[in-house]
């Protein structure tokens, strides 16, 4: 048994890993912000000095990637030092890291899968603040520090982009979603499994990717999800990013390479639509809550504008 820590545990990703973790027979303690905000450095290093976890993971993240635009010292706090602050902690507690990054730290412009180790160059507030995130925590914790960067995540708790489209489908004879974006639609529990993964292999430190196999637009991921609800896939049509500017750009190109899960022994997560599909069971749960609207801090990367029915990046 392990004992650990999750950060940011009210969020999708946060509440999906310390239910696997607690599925597992883990020793495992979920702290949302107004339990443990990572800000309040003092604070984080008291609880992980009494606390004492095998392993920290630090799913906290300002993630309102639009209001990042205007208010990036506010971002910078919780996904700069608030990283810095937990990867503090656990140096000195002799405790391990997995501080959750994003696919916004590279440019976006790329034609071929991100590696791990291929130059950033965020083009927004949103990815600067994670990538000094990433920074602080291989920084502080060389040996014990690892970096787990995902992307286009969906899941059970919580707003997001397949919650959305299945809310529309319900309410709308068309659906418009942008068709120049491209990543990786991944599923917030997968991410978590990989997390427990690493955590059990313990590889050399440093950075990893966890996103579902293969790419897709988002017109084909809604596609996809009008599929599996059993809509005509023919109401989703085809839209562009220009036609729906917003305050942050978004990434033309989000894949991300897996070369380190390979080197490390640890299975990478399969392909995108076949994730979706073990996920589906689950998402059924989630249906009758509602979707997130413009705007909303939980989705801000993926962002929904219903008033209009566009749904997109």
């Amino acid at each position: 048994m392990t004992r650990w820590l999750v950060t940011g545990a009210g969020g999708m990703l946060g509440r999906d890993l310390v239910s696997i973790l607690g599925r597992r027979g883990e020793d495992v303690t979920g702290l949302r912000r107004e339990e443990l905000d990572v800000t309040d450095s003092a604070a984080v290093r008291a609880f992980i000095r009494r606390a004492r976890p095998a392993v920290v993971a630090n799913c906290a993240a300002w993630t309102a990637v639009d209001d990042a635009e205007a208010r990036e010292d506010e971002a910078l706090a919780i996904n700069g030092r608030g990283a810095e602050n937990v990867a503090a902690a656990c140096a000195a507690s002799g405790s391990r890291l997995v501080h959750v990054s994003t696919d916004y730290v590279f440019g976006g412009d790329g034609g071929a899968p991100y590696a791990e180790y291929d130059r950033t160059a965020p083009r927004t507030a949103y990815g600067r603040t994670k990538l000094a995130g990433e920074q602080a925590v291989l920084g502080l914790l060389p040996r014990t520090g690892y970096v787990v960067r995902t992307a286009w995540l969906y899941g059970e708790h919580g707003p997001n982009f397949v919650r959305a489209m299945t809310d529309l489908e319900g309410r709308r004879p068309f659906v418009d979603v942008v068709a120049d974006q491209r990543g990786q639609p991944t599923w917030a529990a997968d991410v978590a499994d990989q997390i427990a993964a690493l955590a059990r292999a313990a590889p050399p430190a440093g950075i990893y990717h966890a996103t579902s196999s293969g790419e897709a637009t988002w017109h084909e991921l809604a596609v996809e999800v009008f599929r599996l609800l059993g809509a005509d896939p023919a109401r989703v049509r085809a839209a562009t990013s220009a036609a729906f500017p917003r305050p942050a750009p978004r990434p033309a190109y989000s894949v991300l390479g897996h070369d380190r899960h390979a080197a490390a022994g640890i299975e990478p997560i399969g392909d995108w639509r076949t994730a979706l599909s073990r996920a589906w069971p689950v998402l059924g749960r989630a249906r009758s809550a509602p979707a997130a609207g413009a705007g909303s801090r939980a989705v801000p990367s993926r962002g929904v504008g219903q008033a209009s029915g566009v749904v997109g990046e």
